[in-house]
């Protein structure tokens, strides 16, 4: 298999930027002229017509900079200080690259609360989508500032693939500062080898990964393959090359032999069906109309309210609910976008309907396809 035949019909792509890409191996603080390079690019295949969401680290290292710090050991208080003054010097200097070309930035910040939080994961997630709509390229990091131990993503390799499962990318992009994963430590072993695709994460391909020595950073390689696992297993591809290289970007998506490439999982639809149809306890349920199951089952839509005859149980915005039709028969099970008491209040009305009863539209969908299972 051939990479351009992975990378043919990406149309969504998440980029994971280290701060070893981002700083000077000569000093702390941010390497200005990287983030201009890795902007342009971004800029480039944004015009191409493809959707970017960045992940970025480099807060922290910003930060040293900025408080002219010294030393590495800093307790936890001074590192989200040292966070929250570099998380603005960050962001002030993405905007200032992508303004000049006069492209908006947001920032997001995120805890590991925020993403398996249902109601807060929904939310995330339209947020991005809006944004994505608006062609804002969203730029993301956790919330070092606020976050503790219990709420900690932890890392920002395994940030970006949570966030690539959430906004449903195709693609996810890590820029380090090395090659990519090499069957043995490079930095020790002159003559490692660079393994160019992965198709199964086996034992030996963990042991392979090394831990980074970077106090500006947190993780390493060990964390890439975790979030290669992450992604892989819900169907999508990712990518580790060295964000350091001219143009690197560009060639991922050109399909140029770089890096070392993780091939997508092939019982991914599978997983994420029985996640939603089988761990997921209902607690409510939604009867539609033979115009709505038909769409559902033979287009592959997402459910409208206009669509929706009855609704029934105890649920929120976020919970699983039964889809029934005019029978009674169950034939599909999803993540609902609204509570009962809205649902019985929009039921049957146009989407344009929602704002003008409801006081406030977050959603179209009722139930989006990406959160719909058939079960028959």
């Amino acid at each position: 298999m051939y990479r351009s035949d992975i990378l043919k019909n990406i149309r969504r792509i998440v980029i994971k930027i280290g701060s070893a890409v981002l700083t000077s191996p000569l000093r702390e603080g941010l390497d200005t002229s990287i983030i201009e390079e890795i902007v342009q690019q971004i800029l480039d295949l944004k015009r191409s017509g493809l959707e970017i969401i960045i992940v970025s680290s480099g807060a922290i290292a910003a930060g040293v900079k900025v408080l002219k710090f010294k030393g590495i050991h800093r307790s936890i208080p001074q590192k989200q200080a040292i966070a929250s003054v570099g998380q603005s010097h960050l962001i002030a200097t993405y905007e200032r690259y992508f303004g000049r070309k006069e492209q908006k930035v947001a920032q997001i910040l995120l805890t590991h609360d925020d993403l398996t939080n249902r109601n807060r994961y929904l939310n995330a997630r339209n947020t991005l989508s809006t944004l994505l709509s608006y062609h804002i390229i969203p730029i993301i990091n956790e919330n070092d500032a606020v976050a503790v131990q219990e709420i900690k993503v932890g890392d920002n390799d395994t940030l970006s693939a949570m966030v690539a499962n959430l906004v449903s990318a195709d693609l996810l992009i890590i820029l380090s500062d090395i090659d990519g994963l090499y069957d043995e430590d490079p930095s020790i072993n002159k003559s490692a080898k660079l393994i160019p695709i992965i198709d199964k994460i086996t034992p030996e391909i963990e042991r392979s990964a090394g831990d980074t020595l970077s106090h500006t950073s947190v993780g390493g390689m060990c964390t890439k393959i975790e979030a290669a696992k992450m992604v892989i297993s819900s169907g999508i591809p990712m990518i580790i090359v060295n964000g350091k290289k001219k143009d690197v970007i560009k060639k991922v998506i050109n399909g140029e032999d770089i890096g070392t490439l993780f091939l997508p999982a092939e019982d991914r639809l599978k997983r994420r069906k029985h996640w939603i149809a089988y761990t997921l306890k209902p607690t409510g349920y939604i009867k539609v109309d033979d115009g709505a199951k038909d769409a559902l089952i033979s287009n592959g839509k997402s459910l409208l309210p206009s669509g929706v005859l009855e609704v029934g149980g105890d649920f929120e915005s976020g919970d699983s609910v039964r889809c029934l039709d005019k029978e009674d028969r169950e034939f599909a099970r999803g993540l609902i976008n609204y509570s009962l008491w809205d649902m019985m209040r929009i039921k049957g009305r146009h989407t344009s309907d929602i704002e003008k009863i409801l006081g406030f539209k977050y959603y179209d969908e009722v139930i989006h396809r990406d959160d719909l299972v058939l079960i028959i």
